[in-house]
């Protein structure tokens, strides 16, 4: 695998992050720099540390993993999108999870958009990767998108809150079926790639 190859894969694994990023930066009157870089340290840094535990797993549990993945990611993306959704419908105060960025809000957050990365690692062990390069890279990566995302969210969240935590939710349950319907095949099925 080339540096470019590499490249794209960081980018690609690094846009579930990105755009839960953006959602967490939807519940933000004003966005700090302690805001993006807790988003870019908990983001990139699972994104980082599944490909490593993927590598270290191998060959021994590709095929539990890979029955499971989509479906942790799928019931986590689908809990916080959800709780999103009634946030945003309902008239009640707001949470303090929805604009937390600690450990308690964004632990679920950083292993629900990395689980994939964690298959990745597994792949890696099968293929000629130095594992610190390509692991730093991918959260190096991962940690710019999520630190722009949270920006991009807030400025976008000022002047439509409501209705972008409403998006924002649907797009968490959206990535969620996603990954869900991709290791099914379903989407392969249909699309015929």
């Amino acid at each position: 695998m080339n540096i470019w190859e590499l490249i794209i894969l960081a980018v690609g694994l690094s846009m579930d992050a990105f755009a839960v990023s953006i959602c967490k930066g939807l519940s933000l009157k004003e966005v700090r720099l302690k805001h993006m870089t807790a988003a870019g340290i908990y983001f990139g840094g699972f994104q980082a540390l599944m490909p490593a535990m993927g590598y270290l797993l191998g060959v021994n549990f590709k095929g539990l993993i890979e029955r499971f993945d989509h479906w942790i990611a799928f019931i986590l993306l689908g809990l916080i999108g959800g709780n999103m959704i009634r946030e945003a419908l309902g008239k009640e105060e707001e949470e303090e999870w929805n604009n937390s960025f600690g450990p308690k809000a964004m632990i679920p957050l950083a292993v629900a958009t990395s689980i994939d990365a964690l298959a990745v690692g597994v792949t890696f062990a099968f293929l000629e990767v130095q594992i610190l390069p390509a692991v730093s890279l991918i959260g190096v990566i991962t940690f710019l998108f999520s630190c722009c995302g949270v920006k991009i969210g807030c400025i976008f969240g000022l002047k439509y809150k409501s209705k972008a935590e409403l998006a924002g939710g649907l797009i968490l349950l959206l990535i969620g079926l996603k990954i869900l319907l991709e290791h099914l095949g379903v989407l392969d099925h249909l699309f015929g790639a």
